[in-house]
């Protein structure tokens, strides 16, 4: 087959047909039954849950006060890709999202890499959304006196890196009881779990259980799924502002000074938490087919659920930063933490109810999600026609909503809620870009339907490039250092921590000696807080761990090891320069390239290792897809 063969294309004008086919003999047909109000209150309860109930924890411990503007950039990147989705959705009203937009904009190799990456959003999503749950889960059973065993309640990445982590600093002269509640909790697990062949068995059973609720209710019909998720809404949003009511009597505006302590890379550095706060959204796209009038209800649905959350994590972050100190904030479940810290119990207990609720709407949401990509996938012969199976009484895709809860229910019981997290974002993150940059390549072709909904034109044709050679003055103007550290790959000091859990128990005691001979009086047998005390003081700092007895390689991330970090803003910074040229040529619309733009500037946030594994999951994908997809692809079987 002909390389061009690969980017095949389907015309808006097929998938309409074939769609209007189903409807008329209602086979693989789905029912409709949603408004503009059921879409605003599906996207509410996609985007409301872990990220307001636990990674915003960590995102204001990073950011402290000034975490808003980073709730806002993401808000805005996102509405710029909610443009993109909302006219794609209006013109191609099918289950398919991002994959089916794919299929029309740039062919089918890029849109079975595009489904392949929803199935890491959709999936691995909620993989990070079960372990959430399972913590508040936990956690409310705890407060009403029933203590599951740890090793039942944690995955088991976590207790493992946890014990190593543990064992470490304890080695380090600190005490068990100084450890975080995180890693007491994953040397709990790790010691007191059942050994079978040197083999811990650790494992989130509870993560797990949620998802089989879950997966029946979203097998059982689109209605249920409709008036569970409306509820669940109601409940969370109520709960929400009550949070907001009561600890608004309880800021000290103190807590807002400084506002950015840790400066523009403290507010940065939770870009992959605040997005994944906003993930969700583009969910409600793929239930274009059971919608009674898509065309006009999905932009208007994602526009609202994103206006509406963004209000709502803004005042939330300035509640949480003013009630206590950003510093306290990293926690796992920031906004319980609060108000116990406050001696408030009873509001705790309220929100580990409606967190419980919460993040179970977003299971709902994400469980419907999949089997419906897939479902479409399937439908083009790129997946076994298992897949587009549709349940003659239920009306929803039977078997790919099986698989979903197999696909997601098992690696809940064992995965890393933060490596979850991060590649979640990369693959929602790579699905916005090419939505964005799919509206770029139609914005000038003539012989494409139009549906009622068209992102408003504005040309970037001077616009961008104009506002790249600010930036680009802006960096070495006013913040010449960070830049030219950049470029030149300037060496840098390791943390504390990151120094204490590398060294063995020899090298612990020589770095012990030394930081007590620089004392008069050591009070303290921990290691890691002898030497966190210099941080404060970037340049004593850098004195004392000059001087450490251990080896350079432990003290310093330098060369490759450094430069590989950097590799994902290389790649945007070099995307950026054909970005503009590609503007200026082609006088691009302004929003979908902001849009674009924005979203890859988070994919370079994101450590180099997510690009990684993101690339290997990829590559599984395009094995399967040269091994099974291409010949089975009804555009090829046409064709023949």
């Amino acid at each position: 087959m002909a390389l061009k063969g690969l980017f095949r294309k389907k015309t808006v004008h097929d998938i309409m047909k074939q769609v209007e086919q189903n409807e008329s003999d209602g086979h693989n047909a789905l029912g409709k039954h949603l408004t503009a109000r059921d879409l605003t209150a599906f996207g509410i309860a996609a985007i409301v849950g872990a990220g307001i109930f636990s990674t915003i924890g960590k995102a204001s411990a990073d950011g402290g006060p000034a975490v808003i503007f980073l709730f806002l950039f993401t808000a805005l990147a996102c509405s710029f890709a909610a443009f993109a989705y909302a006219e794609f959705a209006s013109m191609v009203p099918v289950s398919g999202s991002a994959y089916t937009y794919s299929y029309v904009a740039f062919g089918e190799i890029i849109a079975w890499i595009i489904g392949w990456a929803l199935i890491m959003e959709y999936a691995v999503g909620n993989i990070t959304v079960a372990i959430s749950w399972s913590d508040y889960f936990t956690g409310l059973l705890r407060t009403g006196g029933i203590e599951l065993p740890q090793w039942i309640q944690m995955d088991y990445l976590s207790a493992s890196n946890g014990f190593k982590d543990a064992t470490a600093l304890m080695q380090g002269g600190k005490s068990f009881d100084n450890l975080s509640a995180n890693l007491q909790d994953a040397y709990t697990a790790w010691t007191s779990s059942p050994v079978i062949g040197g083999f811990h068995f650790v494992a989130d059973i509870p993560a797990m259980l949620i998802i089989i609720v879950i997966t029946a209710l979203v097998y059982r019909g689109m209605k249920e799924s409709r008036n569970a998720g409306n509820l669940m809404v109601i409940v969370k949003l109520f709960i929400i502002l009550l949070v907001i009511a009561v600890g608004a009597f309880y800021v000290d505006t103190t807590h807002w000074s400084p506002f950015a302590p840790n400066g523009v890379s403290g507010v940065l550095k939770g870009v992959s938490a605040v997005f994944f706060a906003y993930i969700g959204f583009d969910a409600i796209s793929t239930t274009a087919e059971e919608c009674k009038d898509p065309q006009r209800d999905l932009p208007r649905g994602m526009m609202w659920a994103i206006i509406i959350c963004t209000i709502l994590y803004i005042v939330i972050a300035l509640v949480l930063t003013g009630m206590v100190s950003y510093n306290e904030l990293n926690v796992g479940d920031p906004l319980a933490f609060v108000f116990e810290k406050l001696d408030l119990k009873w509001m705790s207990g309220i929100i580990a109810v409606s967190a419980v609720i919460a993040m179970a709407s977003v299971l709902l949401v994400f469980q419907m999600g999949q089997p419906r990509i897939w479902m479409s996938m399937s439908r083009d012969g790129l997946l076994p026609k298992k897949f587009s199976r549709v349940h003659p009484k239920f009306k929803t895709p039977s078997y790919a909503t099986i698989v979903t809860g197999f696909v997601v229910g098992i690696p809940a019981l064992f995965m890393n809620l933060t490596m979850v997290t991060d590649l979640c974002s990369i693959g929602t993150l790579f699905a916005f870009v090419l939505v964005c940059a799919g509206v770029l390549v139609l914005q000038n072709k003539k012989d494409i339907p139009r549906g009622k909904f068209k992102t408003p034109y504005i040309n970037a044709k001077y616009i961008f490039p104009i506002a790249l050679v600010l930036g680009l003055f802006f960096a070495f103007a006013y913040n010449n250092k960070a830049t030219m550290g950049f470029i030149t790959n300037e060496t840098q000091v390791n943390s504390p921590s990151a120094i204490i859990t590398a060294l063995d128990k020899e090298e612990t005691s020589k770095v012990y000696a030394y930081l007590s001979s620089l004392e008069s009086k050591s009070a303290t047998r921990d290691v890691e807080a002898l030497l966190s005390q210099y941080q404060e003081d970037e340049a004593k700092y850098e004195s004392i761990v000059a001087r450490l007895p251990i080896s350079d390689d432990i003290k310093y991330e330098s060369g490759f090891d450094l430069f590989k970090h950097k590799i994902p803003m290389w790649i945007f910074v070099i995307t950026l320069i054909g970005l503009a040229v590609w503007a200026f040529k082609e006088n691009l619309s302004l929003i979908p390239l902001l849009g674009l733009v924005s979203c890859l500037y988070m994919m370079a946030e994101l450590s180099v290792w997510n690009w990684i594994y993101f690339t290997v999951w990829l590559l599984l994908g395009l094995v399967i897809y040269f091994g099974f997809s291409r010949k089975n692809s009804k555009l090829n079987l046409q064709k023949e």
